[in-house]
């Protein structure tokens, strides 16, 4: 059976001068307010779809990375991922660039630059954005001694 995950929005006014509220149907956080400026200036707190997108797209390469390591046979003590997606206005969202730092005992550089690629490559919202967004890594190991 698919999970379904839900949030909805209530946008009022036009594009640059109205402003909107999301709400997640989770209720994992408070319901918050988007605006054009918010997106495209990243201005006046508020936060946008992009951002959004970085969290889900931070949180899922996470856990596809997790998954591979231990598919492998590693066992990844701490994987601290940040995902930035780049929106240029009139063109859209552009690039999604993970960089992922890893703590994992026993494993060399090149088996984590292939399992994060692996990784980037595979991740379900990867996968929705690949052909239409430029997805970029930075994979990196913790000296572990």
């Amino acid at each position: 059976m698919a999970a379904v995950s839900r949030a909805d929005t209530v946008w009022e006014g036009d594009l640059t001068s109205g402003q909107g509220r999301v709400k997640v149907a989770s209720g994992t956080f408070d319901e918050f307010p988007v605006t054009w400026s918010s997106r495209a200036e990243r201005q006046h707190g508020g936060t946008s779809p992009e951002e959004l997108l970085a969290a889900a797209h931070a949180a899922c390469y996470s856990m596809a990375l997790s998954n591979g390591l231990s598919k492998a046979g590693h066992k990844p003590e701490r994987l601290t991922t940040t995902a930035e997606v780049e929106f240029v206005p009139g063109t859209g969202i552009t690039t999604s660039t993970i960089t992922v730092r890893g703590h994992i005992h026993g494993i060399g550089a090149g088996e984590f630059q292939k399992l994060a690629e692996e990784a980037k490559d595979g991740c379900p919202v990867s996968q929705a954005l690949k052909g239409n967004v430029q997805l970029k890594l930075n994979a990196e190991l913790d000296h572990v001694h």
